[in-house]
């Protein structure tokens, strides 16, 4: 393992600025990053605290952009959203914050939108497997058995 200098350390802080500038980020990001760049671990916490001061690191900006892209673009319902927020250890309340940012009503047109094309590409005859199967998949997407139900009866 290399030897860390000073002046690496100080690199650092210019290096996880840049970073944080190109994308939103979360704190564990930028901690498993600076742990990349094999800064001291006595570093890194300061690094944070002062990227946050800075306006560089901002946990509630990032979920909410994190929500919002993945239920836009991804699909994803608040289930898988929360799950993988938790993953990125996002704390709760910014996770909370963040599904209510999300568009109920954009999202229940996507969610219809979603499983009138899924079942359009099932090619299952039995309507009742064709069903389950439909299901299964937007469940796994990390949308409420209910609101699946729902778009399902429409169909």
């Amino acid at each position: 393992m290399p030897r860390i200098t000073k002046q690496t350390t100080v690199a650092a802080l210019p290096k996880a600025r840049n970073y944080c500038a190109r994308q939103e980020r979360c704190q564990q990001e930028v901690r498993d990053k600076l742990y990349a760049w094999e800064v001291p671990a006595r570093e890194i916490e300061p690094i944070i605290s002062q990227l946050i001061g800075e306006g560089y690191l901002n946990e509630g900006r990032f979920a909410e952009h994190f929500a919002v892209s993945k239920s836009r673009q991804k699909g994803w319902g608040p289930r898988k959203i929360e799950a993988a927020l938790k993953q990125k250890r996002v704390s709760d309340p910014c996770i909370r914050a963040a599904l209510r940012a999300i568009d109920r009503e954009e999202q229940t047109d996507l969610l219809q939108k979603l499983v009138a094309k899924r079942w359009g590409k099932e090619k299952e005859p039995n309507t009742f497997r064709k069903r389950q199967k439909v299901m299964a998949y937007f469940l796994r997407k990390g949308f409420p058995v209910a609101e699946v139900e729902q778009a399902l009866s429409s169909l």
